[in-house]
Protein backbone atom coordinates (compact mmCIF):
# COMPACT_ATOMS: atom_id res chain seq x y z
CA UNK A 1 0.00 0.00 0.00
CA UNK A 2 1.06 3.46 -0.69
CA UNK A 3 1.49 6.48 2.40
CA UNK A 4 -1.67 8.00 0.71
CA UNK A 5 -3.92 4.47 0.51
CA UNK A 6 -2.95 3.87 4.50
CA UNK A 7 -3.84 7.83 5.48
CA UNK A 8 -7.57 6.70 3.89
CA UNK A 9 -7.74 3.84 4.84
CA UNK A 10 -6.18 3.98 8.53
CA UNK A 11 -4.25 0.82 7.69
CA UNK A 12 -0.71 0.06 8.69
CA UNK A 13 1.48 -0.95 5.37
CA UNK A 14 2.18 -4.60 5.39
CA UNK A 15 5.91 -4.73 5.15
CA UNK A 16 7.42 -5.88 1.83
CA UNK A 17 7.59 -9.59 0.87
CA UNK A 18 10.98 -11.00 0.84
CA UNK A 19 12.13 -14.52 -0.55
CA UNK A 20 15.50 -15.84 1.38
CA UNK A 21 17.45 -18.90 -0.39
CA UNK A 22 17.10 -22.00 1.72
CA UNK A 23 19.55 -23.91 -0.86
CA UNK A 24 23.48 -23.77 0.96
CA UNK A 25 25.81 -21.88 -0.46
CA UNK A 26 29.09 -22.92 -1.77
CA UNK A 27 31.18 -21.58 1.11
CA UNK A 28 28.92 -23.67 3.10
CA UNK A 29 29.71 -26.77 1.27
CA UNK A 30 33.11 -25.97 1.51
CA UNK A 31 32.97 -25.47 5.05
CA UNK A 32 31.56 -28.94 5.67
CA UNK A 33 33.82 -30.84 3.20
CA UNK A 34 37.06 -29.26 3.82
CA UNK A 35 37.85 -31.43 6.87
CA UNK A 36 37.16 -34.77 4.25
CA UNK A 37 39.08 -32.96 1.52
CA UNK A 38 41.93 -32.47 3.46
CA UNK A 39 42.42 -35.84 4.81
CA UNK A 40 42.39 -37.48 1.71
CA UNK A 41 44.72 -35.27 0.51
CA UNK A 42 47.43 -36.48 3.30
CA UNK A 43 46.70 -40.11 2.46
CA UNK A 44 47.36 -39.20 -1.50
CA UNK A 45 50.09 -37.49 -0.42
CA UNK A 46 51.39 -39.55 1.90
CA UNK A 47 51.09 -42.87 -0.61
CA UNK A 48 52.87 -41.56 -3.22
CA UNK A 49 55.78 -40.71 -0.94
CA UNK A 50 55.91 -44.11 0.44
CA UNK A 51 55.57 -45.39 -3.30
CA UNK A 52 58.34 -42.99 -4.38
CA UNK A 53 60.84 -44.21 -1.08
CA UNK A 54 59.78 -47.92 -1.94
CA UNK A 55 60.25 -47.88 -5.99
CA UNK A 56 63.74 -48.58 -5.76
CA UNK A 57 63.72 -51.91 -3.67
CA UNK A 58 61.89 -55.36 -3.86
CA UNK A 59 59.65 -56.28 -0.75
CA UNK A 60 57.83 -59.40 -0.48
CA UNK A 61 57.33 -62.86 1.20
CA UNK A 62 59.14 -65.22 -0.28
CA UNK A 63 60.41 -63.06 -3.18
CA UNK A 64 63.93 -63.99 -3.98
CA UNK A 65 64.73 -60.21 -5.26
CA UNK A 66 63.74 -59.41 -1.09
CA UNK A 67 66.39 -58.68 1.57
CA UNK A 68 63.46 -58.28 3.79
CA UNK A 69 63.10 -61.19 6.76
CA UNK A 70 60.57 -63.04 4.86
CA UNK A 71 61.93 -62.50 1.19
CA UNK A 72 64.47 -65.04 0.04
CA UNK A 73 67.16 -63.33 -1.55
CA UNK A 74 69.94 -64.58 0.67
CA UNK A 75 69.06 -68.23 -1.36
CA UNK A 76 68.82 -66.71 -4.39
CA UNK A 77 72.33 -65.31 -4.55
CA UNK A 78 73.79 -68.44 -2.91
CA UNK A 79 71.93 -70.21 -5.65
CA UNK A 80 73.83 -68.45 -8.11
CA UNK A 81 77.15 -68.68 -6.82
CA UNK A 82 76.54 -72.45 -7.28
CA UNK A 83 76.09 -71.15 -11.39
CA UNK A 84 71.81 -71.97 -10.99
CA UNK A 85 70.11 -68.95 -12.45
CA UNK A 86 67.18 -67.91 -10.63
CA UNK A 87 64.25 -65.81 -12.64
CA UNK A 88 60.63 -64.47 -11.22
CA UNK A 89 58.25 -64.80 -13.38
CA UNK A 90 54.09 -63.79 -12.28
CA UNK A 91 52.17 -65.29 -14.80
CA UNK A 92 50.98 -68.80 -15.70
CA UNK A 93 52.35 -68.36 -19.60
CA UNK A 94 55.52 -68.05 -18.31
CA UNK A 95 55.70 -70.57 -15.69
CA UNK A 96 54.54 -73.07 -18.13
CA UNK A 97 56.73 -71.94 -20.95
CA UNK A 98 59.84 -72.08 -18.62
CA UNK A 99 59.01 -76.08 -17.89
CA UNK A 100 62.04 -78.15 -18.79
CA UNK A 101 64.08 -81.43 -17.87
CA UNK A 102 66.65 -78.41 -16.88
CA UNK A 103 64.54 -76.15 -14.84
CA UNK A 104 63.29 -76.48 -11.30
CA UNK A 105 59.86 -74.45 -11.33
CA UNK A 106 58.97 -73.25 -7.57
CA UNK A 107 55.41 -71.94 -6.26
CA UNK A 108 55.51 -69.71 -3.77
CA UNK A 109 51.78 -69.85 -3.17
CA UNK A 110 49.81 -72.62 -4.75
CA UNK A 111 46.62 -72.32 -3.25
CA UNK A 112 46.43 -68.80 -4.99
CA UNK A 113 45.89 -70.49 -8.23
CA UNK A 114 42.66 -71.16 -9.87
CA UNK A 115 41.76 -74.71 -10.07
CA UNK A 116 42.10 -74.18 -14.64
CA UNK A 117 45.72 -72.40 -13.63
CA UNK A 118 46.34 -75.27 -11.57
CA UNK A 119 45.18 -78.11 -13.92
CA UNK A 120 47.21 -76.07 -16.95
CA UNK A 121 50.17 -75.72 -14.64
CA UNK A 122 49.97 -79.71 -13.67
CA UNK A 123 50.05 -80.22 -17.71
CA UNK A 124 53.02 -78.49 -18.84
CA UNK A 125 55.15 -80.08 -16.06
CA UNK A 126 54.07 -83.62 -15.36
CA UNK A 127 56.25 -84.87 -18.11
CA UNK A 128 58.34 -82.05 -18.26
CA UNK A 129 61.61 -84.49 -16.74
CA UNK A 130 61.88 -81.05 -14.28
CA UNK A 131 61.53 -80.32 -10.80
CA UNK A 132 58.01 -78.76 -9.30
CA UNK A 133 58.12 -77.26 -5.99
CA UNK A 134 54.77 -76.84 -3.98
CA UNK A 135 55.42 -74.55 -1.16
CA UNK A 136 52.96 -75.25 2.33
CA UNK A 137 50.32 -76.08 -0.27
CA UNK A 138 46.61 -77.17 1.09
CA UNK A 139 43.74 -78.69 -0.15
CA UNK A 140 42.56 -76.51 -2.42
CA UNK A 141 46.08 -77.17 -4.84
CA UNK A 142 47.00 -80.37 -3.77
CA UNK A 143 44.36 -82.89 -6.13
CA UNK A 144 45.91 -81.27 -9.22
CA UNK A 145 48.86 -79.89 -8.70
CA UNK A 146 50.00 -83.72 -6.61
CA UNK A 147 47.64 -85.95 -7.21
CA UNK A 148 47.73 -88.84 -4.70
CA UNK A 149 48.66 -86.07 -1.67
CA UNK A 150 45.99 -84.76 0.63
CA UNK A 151 47.12 -82.24 3.67
CA UNK A 152 46.00 -83.53 7.47
CA UNK A 153 43.90 -81.07 8.82
CA UNK A 154 46.71 -80.55 12.07
CA UNK A 155 49.86 -78.89 11.73
CA UNK A 156 53.07 -80.01 13.04
CA UNK A 157 53.54 -77.86 16.45
CA UNK A 158 57.42 -78.86 16.00
CA UNK A 159 59.51 -76.06 14.00
CA UNK A 160 62.40 -78.14 13.82
CA UNK A 161 62.94 -81.76 12.66
CA UNK A 162 64.81 -84.50 11.96
CA UNK A 163 64.85 -86.12 8.45
CA UNK A 164 64.08 -89.94 9.04
CA UNK A 165 63.82 -90.85 5.68
CA UNK A 166 66.74 -91.95 2.82
CA UNK A 167 66.23 -89.08 0.82
CA UNK A 168 70.08 -87.70 0.23
CA UNK A 169 69.46 -84.06 0.15
CA UNK A 170 67.35 -84.29 3.80
CA UNK A 171 69.89 -86.77 4.74
CA UNK A 172 73.08 -84.09 3.85
CA UNK A 173 70.74 -81.63 5.38
CA UNK A 174 69.87 -83.12 8.57
CA UNK A 175 67.69 -81.15 10.95
CA UNK A 176 65.34 -78.42 9.27
CA UNK A 177 63.05 -76.39 10.06
CA UNK A 178 60.23 -77.85 8.15
CA UNK A 179 57.62 -78.30 10.82
CA UNK A 180 53.99 -76.83 9.19
CA UNK A 181 51.43 -78.50 6.69
CA UNK A 182 51.60 -82.62 7.03
CA UNK A 183 51.06 -84.80 4.45
CA UNK A 184 50.00 -88.55 3.30
CA UNK A 185 50.41 -89.98 -0.16
CA UNK A 186 49.19 -92.85 -1.36
CA UNK A 187 52.37 -93.17 -4.11
CA UNK A 188 53.93 -96.25 -2.54
CA UNK A 189 57.54 -94.68 -4.20
CA UNK A 190 57.23 -90.91 -2.60
CA UNK A 191 59.85 -89.91 -0.25
CA UNK A 192 58.09 -89.26 3.26
CA UNK A 193 60.58 -87.43 5.48
CA UNK A 194 60.72 -84.42 8.21
CA UNK A 195 57.78 -86.78 9.76
CA UNK A 196 55.90 -85.09 13.03
CA UNK A 197 53.75 -87.43 14.66
CA UNK A 198 53.94 -89.88 12.00
CA UNK A 199 53.59 -87.85 8.94
CA UNK A 200 55.72 -85.98 6.46
CA UNK A 201 56.12 -82.61 6.51
CA UNK A 202 58.36 -83.00 3.05
CA UNK A 203 57.36 -85.57 0.17
CA UNK A 204 59.26 -85.61 -3.34
CA UNK A 205 57.05 -87.70 -5.59
CA UNK A 206 58.85 -89.28 -8.75
CA UNK A 207 56.94 -88.38 -12.10
CA UNK A 208 55.19 -91.28 -13.91
CA UNK A 209 57.35 -91.14 -16.36
CA UNK A 210 61.02 -90.11 -17.01
CA UNK A 211 62.93 -88.13 -14.39
CA UNK A 212 60.78 -85.54 -13.21
CA UNK A 213 59.58 -85.62 -9.55
CA UNK A 214 57.32 -82.67 -7.64
CA UNK A 215 58.44 -81.76 -3.61
CA UNK A 216 55.60 -80.77 -1.86
CA UNK A 217 56.77 -78.56 0.97
CA UNK A 218 55.07 -78.03 4.26
CA UNK A 219 56.77 -74.68 5.63
CA UNK A 220 58.30 -71.98 3.99
CA UNK A 221 61.04 -71.63 6.69
CA UNK A 222 64.26 -72.95 4.79
CA UNK A 223 63.72 -70.33 2.54
CA UNK A 224 63.07 -66.85 4.35
CA UNK A 225 66.61 -64.71 4.69
CA UNK A 226 66.40 -64.92 8.69
CA UNK A 227 66.25 -68.34 8.77
CA UNK A 228 68.55 -70.02 6.07
CA UNK A 229 71.24 -69.63 8.36
CA UNK A 230 69.90 -71.85 11.14
CA UNK A 231 70.13 -75.40 11.26
CA UNK A 232 70.39 -77.57 8.18
CA UNK A 233 67.77 -75.07 6.13
CA UNK A 234 70.84 -73.72 3.97
CA UNK A 235 71.64 -77.22 2.95
CA UNK A 236 68.16 -78.61 2.27
CA UNK A 237 66.88 -75.01 0.53
CA UNK A 238 70.19 -75.48 -2.32
CA UNK A 239 69.41 -78.86 -2.72
CA UNK A 240 65.96 -78.35 -3.69
CA UNK A 241 66.01 -75.65 -5.04
CA UNK A 242 69.78 -76.29 -6.96
CA UNK A 243 68.85 -79.66 -8.53
CA UNK A 244 68.82 -78.12 -11.83
CA UNK A 245 70.61 -75.03 -13.73
CA UNK A 246 67.60 -73.25 -14.02
CA UNK A 247 65.05 -71.87 -11.09
CA UNK A 248 61.86 -70.36 -12.14
CA UNK A 249 59.97 -68.87 -9.02
CA UNK A 250 56.37 -68.16 -9.62
CA UNK A 251 54.77 -65.89 -7.31
CA UNK A 252 51.21 -65.99 -8.60
CA UNK A 253 50.09 -62.55 -8.82
CA UNK A 254 46.19 -61.00 -8.91
CA UNK A 255 47.08 -58.87 -12.29
CA UNK A 256 47.31 -62.25 -13.84
CA UNK A 257 44.15 -62.78 -16.99
CA UNK A 258 44.38 -66.45 -16.54
CA UNK A 259 43.06 -65.82 -12.83
CA UNK A 260 39.57 -64.67 -14.23
CA UNK A 261 39.58 -66.77 -17.30
CA UNK A 262 36.71 -69.13 -17.03
CA UNK A 263 36.74 -70.77 -20.38
CA UNK A 264 33.68 -72.14 -21.30
CA UNK A 265 31.80 -71.97 -17.68
CA UNK A 266 29.29 -69.51 -16.96
CA UNK A 267 29.36 -67.96 -13.90
CA UNK A 268 27.02 -69.85 -12.40
CA UNK A 269 29.22 -72.83 -13.35
CA UNK A 270 31.62 -71.35 -11.31
CA UNK A 271 29.29 -71.30 -8.12
CA UNK A 272 29.32 -74.19 -5.87
CA UNK A 273 26.22 -75.88 -5.60
CA UNK A 274 26.18 -75.61 -1.78
CA UNK A 275 26.30 -71.51 -2.69
CA UNK A 276 22.61 -71.83 -4.84
CA UNK A 277 20.74 -73.55 -2.24
CA UNK A 278 22.09 -71.48 0.48
CA UNK A 279 21.19 -68.27 -1.30
CA UNK A 280 17.54 -70.06 -1.86
CA UNK A 281 17.40 -70.51 1.61
CA UNK A 282 18.00 -67.09 2.79
CA UNK A 283 16.09 -65.76 0.31
CA UNK A 284 13.19 -67.66 1.76
CA UNK A 285 14.27 -67.14 5.60
CA UNK A 286 14.11 -62.78 4.62
CA UNK A 287 10.10 -63.66 3.09
CA UNK A 288 9.47 -65.20 6.13
CA UNK A 289 11.06 -62.42 8.40
CA UNK A 290 9.59 -59.82 6.64
CA UNK A 291 6.12 -61.25 6.86
CA UNK A 292 6.23 -61.57 10.49
CA UNK A 293 7.65 -58.29 11.13
CA UNK A 294 4.93 -56.72 8.81
CA UNK A 295 2.02 -58.58 10.32
CA UNK A 296 -0.61 -56.53 12.68
CA UNK A 297 -1.85 -57.32 16.03
CA UNK A 298 -4.23 -54.72 16.53
CA UNK A 299 -5.60 -51.51 15.46
CA UNK A 300 -3.14 -48.91 16.45
CA UNK A 301 -2.77 -47.08 19.60
CA UNK A 302 -2.52 -43.65 19.97
CA UNK A 303 0.02 -42.52 22.72
CA UNK A 304 0.38 -39.16 24.77
CA UNK A 305 4.03 -37.77 23.93
CA UNK A 306 5.95 -38.07 27.47
CA UNK A 307 7.24 -34.13 27.21
CA UNK A 308 5.37 -31.46 25.49
CA UNK A 309 6.82 -30.48 22.11
CA UNK A 310 6.59 -26.65 21.29
CA UNK A 311 4.80 -26.19 18.09
CA UNK A 312 7.94 -24.14 16.33
CA UNK A 313 10.18 -26.91 16.54
CA UNK A 314 7.68 -29.48 14.77
CA UNK A 315 7.26 -27.03 11.82
CA UNK A 316 11.12 -27.08 11.90
CA UNK A 317 11.68 -30.62 11.80
CA UNK A 318 8.96 -31.52 9.57
CA UNK A 319 10.49 -28.30 7.35
CA UNK A 320 14.03 -30.05 7.46
CA UNK A 321 12.78 -33.71 6.41
CA UNK A 322 10.64 -32.08 3.35
CA UNK A 323 13.99 -30.05 2.69
CA UNK A 324 15.89 -33.37 2.88
CA UNK A 325 13.92 -35.18 0.56
CA UNK A 326 13.54 -32.24 -1.67
CA UNK A 327 9.87 -32.52 -1.59
CA UNK A 328 8.79 -29.50 -2.55
CA UNK A 329 5.07 -30.23 -3.97
CA UNK A 330 4.27 -31.91 -0.27
CA UNK A 331 5.57 -28.64 1.24
CA UNK A 332 3.86 -26.42 -0.96
CA UNK A 333 0.47 -28.72 -0.84
CA UNK A 334 0.71 -28.50 2.85
CA UNK A 335 0.78 -24.85 2.84
CA UNK A 336 -1.82 -23.98 0.51
CA UNK A 337 -4.05 -26.86 1.84
CA UNK A 338 -3.82 -24.91 5.55
CA UNK A 339 -4.21 -21.43 4.71
CA UNK A 340 -7.13 -22.67 2.67
CA UNK A 341 -8.49 -23.89 5.89
CA UNK A 342 -7.75 -21.00 7.78
CA UNK A 343 -9.47 -18.61 4.89
CA UNK A 344 -12.34 -20.81 4.86
CA UNK A 345 -14.42 -19.20 7.71
CA UNK A 346 -12.98 -15.62 7.16
CA UNK A 347 -15.07 -15.38 3.95
CA UNK A 348 -18.17 -17.38 5.03
CA UNK A 349 -17.51 -20.73 3.02
CA UNK A 350 -18.03 -24.04 4.53
CA UNK A 351 -14.89 -25.86 6.28
CA UNK A 352 -16.29 -28.50 3.88
CA UNK A 353 -15.45 -26.75 0.91
CA UNK A 354 -12.72 -24.61 1.69
CA UNK A 355 -10.78 -26.97 -0.65
CA UNK A 356 -12.91 -26.51 -3.64
CA UNK A 357 -12.11 -23.57 -6.30
CA UNK A 358 -15.19 -22.78 -7.27
CA UNK A 359 -16.25 -22.05 -3.62
CA UNK A 360 -13.06 -20.69 -1.89
CA UNK A 361 -11.99 -18.35 -4.45
CA UNK A 362 -15.31 -15.90 -5.59
CA UNK A 363 -15.95 -15.72 -1.68
CA UNK A 364 -12.00 -14.53 -1.84
CA UNK A 365 -12.35 -12.30 -4.55
CA UNK A 366 -15.44 -10.22 -3.56
CA UNK A 367 -13.90 -10.14 -0.45
CA UNK A 368 -10.74 -8.25 -1.46
CA UNK A 369 -11.42 -6.92 -4.83
CA UNK A 370 -9.07 -9.04 -6.20
CA UNK A 371 -7.70 -10.74 -9.32
CA UNK A 372 -9.11 -14.39 -9.24
CA UNK A 373 -6.44 -16.02 -11.61
CA UNK A 374 -3.93 -14.83 -8.96
CA UNK A 375 -5.90 -16.08 -6.37
CA UNK A 376 -6.03 -19.31 -8.02
CA UNK A 377 -2.35 -19.45 -9.20
CA UNK A 378 -1.30 -18.69 -5.48
CA UNK A 379 -3.66 -21.05 -4.13
CA UNK A 380 -3.94 -24.27 -5.92
CA UNK A 381 -1.24 -23.38 -8.67
CA UNK A 382 1.50 -25.94 -9.76
CA UNK A 383 4.32 -26.30 -7.25
CA UNK A 384 7.53 -24.53 -7.17
CA UNK A 385 10.27 -24.68 -9.42
CA UNK A 386 12.91 -24.49 -6.27
CA UNK A 387 13.34 -23.54 -2.70
CA UNK A 388 13.77 -19.81 -3.44
CA UNK A 389 10.07 -20.27 -4.67
CA UNK A 390 8.50 -22.15 -2.17
CA UNK A 391 10.29 -19.59 0.43
CA UNK A 392 8.16 -16.77 -1.81
CA UNK A 393 5.50 -19.10 -2.17
CA UNK A 394 4.75 -19.19 1.76
CA UNK A 395 5.57 -15.01 2.42
CA UNK A 396 2.76 -14.67 -0.32
CA UNK A 397 0.24 -16.63 1.26
CA UNK A 398 1.01 -15.20 4.75
CA UNK A 399 0.61 -11.49 3.19
CA UNK A 400 -2.75 -13.11 1.85
CA UNK A 401 -4.16 -14.32 5.18
CA UNK A 402 -3.00 -10.97 6.78
CA UNK A 403 -4.77 -9.11 4.22
CA UNK A 404 -7.72 -11.23 4.77
CA UNK A 405 -8.04 -10.94 8.39
CA UNK A 406 -7.50 -7.02 8.16
CA UNK A 407 -10.07 -6.55 5.75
Amino acid sequence: MTTEATEATGKPEAPPLTSTSASPTARQLWTRARGVVLALVILLVAAIAIAAIRSGAQHGRLDPRSADPYGSRAVAELLADRGVSTRVVTTLDEARAAAGSDTTILIAAPDLLTKRQQTLLHTATENSDGRTILISPGSPSLGTLAPGVTADPAVSFDSTLSPGCSLPAAARAGSADTGGVRYTATNIDADACYLSDGLPTLLRIPATSGSGDTVVLGAPDILYNDRLDEQGNASLALQLLGSRSHLVWYLPSLSDTSATDAGDQSFFDLLPSGWLWGTLQLFIAAALAALWRARRLGPLVPERLPVAIRASETVEGRARLYRKANARDRAAAALRSTTRTRLAPLVGVPPAQAHAPEALLPALSAHLQGDGQALHNLLFGPPPRDDAALVSLADQLDALEREVRRS
